[in-house]
């Protein structure tokens, strides 16, 4: 039971995937059939963000009544109905709106799922969940770009949206087995306290981790062709191929350090990735050929791997299982704090001083990063 049980959440996992990197495909598609400017992408993604952001920190307490089972089934239907209108409209406005139910959807069970797997199954599980999202994120724009070959970006939202209602009928079936195994390993019997989450120790420096940990890889992954283009003279398609072996080697990582975390624990997993970050900024900033800028990609992706899955797998640890709810409603939701603001600042940055400073922002970043951890650490006295 327990088996099938996972299996269904690597299919939420893979779900929560797919429709996170197919706004920035197929954004360009849209902007043209509708006589956009560029900037009203900005506010899609925004209200996505909000969305996000906002769910994560109810999810606490919606968990706590709804349990992870129909919470994880009502995220899924509003992503699903999110997407369907997203490919049966031609107006901004409504795919703005939309945005919110589609971001709103993803937070929740972000959550939710993050919570369960923390609660009830081995690190190893963490990770390799982690790397299923990666096959969802990856496998979105890839619908949408076979979608774009013949410029209707519709057709990439329909697809996209019946699968997710397929997966939404799969685990709406499997409800009765959500709820057994709940009752099985006692998760209803665990009160999820309504404690001040900035009292618990140690709590601040790990919501200090998950905003720098979301900003340091989605402005690695953002800014990186222009970097690649403008400092490393690469034209855009093999800058392109680059940042898409990055993301490749977030996946793979964390498969690796799945298979990983059978000897190691999940804070000896999180200081070896800070250190190939820093290994692959390096070679990022010294390389003049085009074999040491593949390297450099795929080290920082492999590094960077294993972070947010170990960080959220020992908050229950960390934190007690009393708060993991609440904690990781937090955690998410300041990682997309992290996710929406950095990067954009950073643009700026890049766009009035210069561009070559982007290795350099990737050493501060996981240079705070790695102080604290060390404070979480340090905070937190457990083995």
């Amino acid at each position: 039971m327990a088996g099938i049980l996972l299996l269904l959440i690597y299919i939420a996992f893979i779900s929560l995937g797919l429709p996170d990197s197919i706004f920035g495909v197929s954004w360009p598609a849209i902007m043209n059939d509708l006589s956009l400017n560029l900037e009203f992408g900005g506010f899609i993604s925004f209200m996505t963000t909000f969305g996000t952001v906002l769910s994560s920190l109810f999810s606490g307490y919606i968990i706590s009544k709804l349990k992870t089972g129909k919470v994880v089934v009502f995220s899924v239907f509003l992503t699903a109905v999110a997407l369907l209108g997203f490919s049966l409209t031609n107006s901004y406005f409504v795919i703005l709106l939309l945005a919110f139910p589609l971001g709103f959807g993803a937070g929740s069970i972000d959550t939710a799922l993050n919570n369960y797997v923390a609660l009830h199954y081995k690190p190893h599980h963490m990770n390799f969940l982690h790397s299923f999202w990666g096959v969802g994120a990856t496998l979105g724009p890839l619908i949408m770009s076979y979608s774009l070959l013949t410029n209707d970006w519709h057709r990439g939202y329909l697809i996209i949206a019946i699968i997710q209602f397929v997966f939404l009928a799969i685990l709406t079936i499997s409800l009765p087995l959500w709820k057994k195994n709940e009752k099985k390993q006692d998760e209803e019997k665990i009160p999820l306290e309504k404690t001040k989450i900035s009292k618990i120790k140690g709590v601040r420096y790990a919501l200090g981790i998950f905003l720098i940990y979301t900003a340091l890889e989605f402005s690695i992954g953002m800014w990186g062709s222009s970097y690649l283009v403008i400092k490393k003279g690469l034209d855009i398609a093999l800058a392109a191929k680059l940042i898409t072996v990055y993301f490749l080697g977030i996946t793979g990582g964390r498969f690796l350090s799945g298979l990983l975390s059978f000897k190691l624990k999940n804070r000896q997993l999180i200081y070896g990735g800070i250190f190939i970050v820093f290994i692959g900024a390096l070679l990022l900033l010294v390389a003049k050929s085009e074999m040491l800028l593949w390297i450099s990609y795929i080290i920082m992706g492999v590094g960077l791997a294993p972070i947010f899955p170990s960080m959220i797998h020992d908050t229950p640890r960390n934190f007690g299982k009393n708060n993991s709810g609440y904690v990781i409603g937090y955690q998410i939701a300041f990682a997309y704090i992290g996710i929406g603001v950095f990067p954009t600042l950073f643009g700026f940055i890049f766009s009035y001083i210069s561009i070559n400073l982007y290795p350099l922002i990737i050493f501060i970043m996981a240079s705070i990063l790695l102080v604290l951890f060390n404070l979480l650490v340090l905070r937190i006295k457990h083995n």
